[in-house]
């Protein structure tokens, strides 16, 4: 997926998913501040996705109906998800993919039926991703808080990758 970066960390009883704001058509950026982070279940979940923005938002309303009828299991909810997703013929079109987290399980989400908890506490999606997950790795040994890990690396993705900007959006849930 190009054209945005995600990024979560789980560190210290926290975990933070983040995002930048650009969006791109071909070679032209069309808005700098879209919000691609957001919060689902009643604030009990976060999530951010790269991709079809069309596509996203489609996604989404599938998760929360997911998670309403599987209130607090969030990898059930996304199990059944993409299960759905490889196997619907509508939704098996759909170009995004997905990070989600809820205050016990942070997860990746894709169209491939991937259903992958990160290793270390860090996962990143989209063009930017791979700059702003290896930033997050050279920065997670430090005494950094998670939401300052997640900013320095997206700001450093944003210097890097061309389809990512700086505006962005953070969500944050304690594990207690």
């Amino acid at each position: 997926m190009h054209a945005t970066t995600i990024l979560m960390v789980r560190k210290a009883g926290r975990v933070v998913i983040g995002g930048d704001g650009q969006v791109s058509l071909g070679q032209t950026i069309v808005k700098g501040n879209a919000r691609k982070v957001r919060r689902l279940a009643k604030g009990q979940v976060i999530g951010g996705f790269a991709g079809a923005t069309a596509d996203a938002f489609t996604l989404f309303e599938r998760l929360e109906a997911k998670l309403e009828q599987y209130p607090g299991q969030l990898m059930r909810a996304c199990v059944e998800l993409t299960k759905d997703w490889r196997t619907d013929r509508y939704l098996r079109r759909l170009e995004a993919m997905m990070l989600v987290a809820d205050k016990e399980v942070s997860l990746l989400l894709s169209g491939a039926g991937d259903v992958l908890e990160p290793e270390g506490g860090i996962m990143a999606i989209g063009s930017g991703g791979n700059y702003a997950l290896a930033a997050a790795r050279a920065l997670s040994d430090s005494d950094h808080d998670p939401e300052t890990i997640v900013r320095r690396s997206l700001a450093i993705a944003a210097e890097i990758c061309v389809y990512t900007n700086a505006n962005v959006v953070i969500e944050t849930l304690d594990e207690r």
